[in-house]
């Protein structure tokens, strides 16, 4: 962890104490702890019994690579920002200005606010307004929950409050761990069977049965992946489909998707601060430059909602 990053002790500060990330709303259950922040509705801390399974960040940084925060109404990328809308041309903002992609939403950089909260959930809001290139009012809903028996549970909700369907990916950007064992020594299995070919820009071309480093079925060594990654066509078990990084002795962190969320991005980063490898997995309802493509994308009526939910869970029992 990067000198002055959030620790668990961290968590109970005076009220005057300010974040880069705004209000921090703690949950407790159990011997679990989740931390979340105003700023994206996002995810700065898991852990149970004292065992980080999330990535973190200092309280005067803002999430390095995207960590933990939710995406809407868009996941991913849209390439050069451009898509169309009934015929007419639609230009969102350029946000990856490298690669010349509007990414990862429109709500990234903005404050949600509190709906409800309790001992154990907590759910914040965030309205997207009619603007150039998204010309549609919808809500993102956000709720957090720690349940005795799934771990943590988070539950987004986009709602459309305008007079027109609205296109939408929802996604997030959590970044898993297991404790202090460097992440390269830990193997990273995901069931899936397809992934999305990508061009320099990250933006899908094709898609093709897995192989080599992306066949990751059998598990892979994370030290050995260098990936950047969406993968689909994903082992949904009782509707539900797992991804897990387990240590040498066993114990395993793993994230769930339900069958809302047929995508997963895989990303296997040497550049969050303080790691020498890190890695996200995004549960997505679609793919980079689904405004383009149609591939995954969704249409909500005016007045219907979407939920997908997600979360994240941990076996603690070694096998030693």
């Amino acid at each position: 962890m990067t000198s002055g990053a959030f620790s668990e002790s961290s968590v109970d500060q005076p009220e005057r104490r300010r974040f880069a990330t705004g209000r921090q709303y703690e949950l407790r259950r159990g011997d679990a702890l989740a931390v979340v922040t105003e700023l994206a509705a996002g995810l700065r801390w898991y852990s149970r019994g004292g065992v980080q399974l999330t990535e973190s960040y200092g309280d005067a940084d803002i999430p390095p690579g995207g960590n933990g925060i939710t995406l809407a109404p868009w996941a991913n990328r849209v390439e050069d920002g451009v898509w169309h809308l009934n015929g007419s041309k639609q230009q969102l903002d350029i946000t990856e200005v490298p690669k010349n992609n509007a990414s990862h939403g429109l709500l990234r950089n903005a404050g949600y606010a509190l709906v409800s909260e309790s001992e154990f959930s907590v759910t914040l809001e965030a309205p997207v307004f009619p603007q150039h290139g998204y010309p549609f009012l919808v809500r993102h809903q956000v709720e957090y929950s720690l349940a005795e028996d799934l771990g943590l549970v988070v539950r987004q909700t986009l709602v459309n409050d305008s007079s027109a369907d609205a296109p939408f990916v929802l996604g997030a950007h959590p970044y898993l761990r297991l404790g202090g064992i460097p992440s390269e020594e830990l193997t990273l299995t995901v069931h899936a069977g397809t992934r999305l070919v990508a061009d320099d820009r990250l933006i899908p071309r094709s898609s093709e049965p897995v192989s080599g480093d992306t066949d990751l079925r059998q598990g892979r060594k994370v030290g050995e992946l260098d990936i950047d990654v969406s993968l689909t066509d994903l082992d949904f078990d009782g509707g539900i489909a797992r991804h897990t990084l387990t240590a040498v002795d066993g114990r395993s962190v793993s994230l769930w998707q339900d069958a809302g969320c047929a995508f997963v991005h895989v990303f296997v980063s040497n550049k969050y601060p303080g790691r020498p490898k890190a890695v996200a997995l995004e549960p997505m309802t679609g793919p980079a430059n689904a405004f383009n493509s149609g591939h995954g994308l969704r249409w909500l009526a005016p007045n219907e909602s979407f939920t997908m939910s997600w979360g994240i869970s941990a076996s603690m029992d070694s096998a030693s």
